[in-house]
């Protein structure tokens, strides 16, 4: 999944309904209100609640880190400024 596709802009978290993130390093999408990332699997997002997994802080702020160097800000995720950072 390339981060141009016009899938992205229609997926959606499972368990929020939330627009996602595309993460192509990790092939997965994120949601950073939820914290929950979901693998995409040989170009497949695997988006049922059971596929997501729950990330540590720590990761959650690598993802960011890697949200805002990628040309994504955690404001257009739906992660309102200044949220998710202790």
């Amino acid at each position: 999944m390339k981060p141009d596709d016009p899938l992205l802009r229609i997926l959606a978290c499972p368990l929020d309904k939330g627009p996602l993130v595309l993460i192509a390093a990790d092939d997965a999408l994120y949601n950073p209100r939820l914290r929950r990332r979901y693998p995409i699997v040989d170009g497949v997002p695997q988006l049922l609640p059971s596929s997501g997994e729950q990330v540590s802080a720590e990761e959650h702020e690598r993802l960011l880190a890697r949200m805002e160097t990628s040309g994504g800000v955690p404001g257009a995720a739906g992660l309102p400024e200044g949220e998710g950072r202790p």
